[in-house]
């Protein structure tokens, strides 16, 4: 059985983005209880149209519960258990003993994840996982290659494993941090993190109230918490081989450009190993395509040996993004050769711009002339989402994205 791709779905157009560009399932999280409370999560009619949207091409939605509640979370969450199993998820990702024991009692055939949360690390926890029901573990992301074999070895191959391949790391324990809850009294394990491991930190000694001493790299000051992002493409023999059932991209606050571009790349990374496994060798335009995508610079995380200070990033926070999502078409008349796209950020008249569908090679083209919604020619699409005609040199459909290299 081939390993399934899973992709972040952060709104109902990420969903569908990651779904037409090759993802065999996506995560997403409902208006509670997950742990991403600032994504643009899913109203009870956003998440049936997403789930009828994937069911109807045979991929599946899974859906976040991974927080840790206290008891006022505990209220509400049984009407919440069964409103998700009347729109047909196909399972829960949670975290905590008594989420499992309320989705068992409510929806006893609801198929459960555990959450990377949960900081499972050892096939004896994973073996009592699934004892209590728990069909599928998202493993931490602190284990080696090794330490993922010897678990796959110890279980029972009734248990599935999931794995992160791609995407930001946390400086803890797989997400279990403190630092926002201290600092900015927002808990990061109820789903509202201020991110306080990317801010820039100064000293300040305790007789001295007042003078501030950078602890820097550089000039610039420096982001002691600042861990390089995951990229595994190049290593798809070995997540493979490694006995894990599902690969997973992390984003679900990531950009819909984001999501089409890393998991189209991935896509074909693993078909490509499919279809030639004792030859497989990645196509490093895969890697470059991974890269247009906003990222920070690339690591391997806990994969090959434990991460040291060179998986550290001390001189930024920011991204590297040397690509521009310009629009997105709607619509594409074969006749005319002219496509309907909407704008997703400025461009002009005469620039250079990439096409990208879902499936093949992208393609590049000069964008000859637009028109605007009225049919009349405009040199510049200036209005976020606005509606722009123009000239295709190559058949597009529904979803290509249009980008452009940053200046």
């Amino acid at each position: 059985m081939k390993a399934e791709l899973l992709a972040p779905a952060g709104s109902l157009e990420k969903l569908k983005m990651a779904v037409v560009y090759g993802a065999d399932a996506v995560y997403l999280g409902g208006e509670a209880y997950g742990l991403r409370a600032y994504a643009e999560n899913f109203s009870l009619d956003d998440l049936k149209e997403g789930v009828k949207f994937a069911h109807d091409r045979g991929k599946k939605v899974y859906i976040t519960m991974n927080i840790f509640p206290h008891n006022e979370d505990l209220e509400n969450m049984p009407d919440y258990i069964k409103e998700v199993e009347k729109v047909g998820v196909d399972a829960i990702i949670l975290s905590d003993p008594g989420v499992l024991s309320l989705v068992k009692e409510i929806a006893p055939d609801m198929e459960i994840h555990l959450s990377t949360q949960a900081n499972n690390i050892n096939w004896m926890s994973a073996n009592f996982w699934h004892k209590q029901g728990v069909k599928r573990i998202i493993l931490a992301r602190e284990l080696s290659f090794n330490e993922i074999k010897e678990i796959r070895e110890k279980t029972p191959p009734s248990l599935e494993l999931e794995i992160f391949v791609h995407g930001a790391m946390c400086i803890s324990y797989s997400g279990r941090c403190l630092l926002s809850s201290y600092m900015a009294g927002r808990d990061s394990n109820r789903g509202l993190c201020a991110h306080p491991c990317r801010w820039k930190y100064y000293l300040m000694e305790e007789k001295r109230p007042g003078e501030y001493f950078p602890v820097y790299e550089n000039e610039r000051g420096t982001f002691i918490f600042n861990s390089k992002d995951l990229c595994m493409i190049e290593y798809i023999p070995q997540i493979i081989e490694s006995g894990v059932t599902s690969l997973k991209i992390e984003g679900r606050m990531k950009s819909s450009f984001y999501v089409a571009t890393v998991v189209k790349a991935y896509r074909q990374a693993l078909d490509s190993y499919y279809q030639n496994k004792d030859n497989f060798v990645l196509d490093p335009k895969l890697l470059e395509e991974v890269a247009k995508a906003s990222h920070r610079e690339f690591s391997t995380g806990f994969f090959f040996n434990k991460p040291d200070s060179q998986s550290q990033i001390y001189n930024t926070s920011s991204y590297i993004r040397e690509y521009d999502f310009v629009g997105v078409v709607q619509n594409y008349d074969k006749a005319t050769k002219i496509a309907t796209i909407e704008q997703r950020n400025r461009m002009y008249k005469g620039e250079e711009i990439e096409v990208v569908n879902p499936k093949g090679d992208f393609f590049v083209q000069k964008i000859e002339w637009m028109k605007n919604a009225d049919g009349e020619e405009i040199d510049v699409a200036p209005h976020p989402q606005m509606t722009v005609y123009m000239p295709m040199k190559e058949e597009v459909e529904e979803y290509t994205i249009l980008r452009r290299k940053s200046e």
